[in-house]
């Protein structure tokens, strides 16, 4: 038997999991076509659920604001794959997955990190889930988040 509140927890977490692979899609436009992140954002979300939209507004508020400091933290934890040579799938994955250790305080970092993984493996296959993994997984070790 399913409870109200796991069920609530679920339909959270899938709308979440929207939110996130609308925000990858908008830093990839972003990234190649040098679109406005925001404009783009905007024409995609009024299919979107309440909840989605907000926090893909919430995470692509705090990417764009940080993302210099999330690039830098790419390549001090692959200093052998510079960042242009990385795919733009794998650099807005991790920036993602930054903003979300950084700052969504109700967001685990395993969860973080198994999010973005499997949207790495997702839309990029598993060589990217694993240079993601990889990266994450330096970081975690390097500069414990909350639990």
């Amino acid at each position: 038997m399913v409870t109200i509140g796991a069920a609530a927890g679920r339909q959270r977490g899938e709308a979440r999991r929207r939110a996130r692979c609308l925000v990858v899609e908008v830093l990839y436009e972003w990234d190649i076509a040098h679109h406005d992140p925001w404009v783009s954002l905007e024409r995609v979300l009024p299919q979107e659920s309440q909840v989605e939209a907000d926090y893909a507004r919430k995470l692509l508020r705090d990417i764009v604001e940080h993302k210099e400091q999330f690039d830098r933290l790419i390549q001090r934890y692959a200093p052998a794959w510079p960042l242009d040579q990385r795919t733009a799938i794998d650099r807005n994955v991790l920036r993602l997955a930054f903003s979300e250790l950084f700052f969504s305080d109700d967001v685990p970092p395993k969860v973080a990190v198994n999010e973005a993984v499997e949207i790495a493996r997702d839309y990029a296959g598993e060589p990217s889930s694993r240079f993601v993994n990889g990266v994450l997984g330096k970081h975690l070790a390097q500069a414990p988040h909350k639990k």
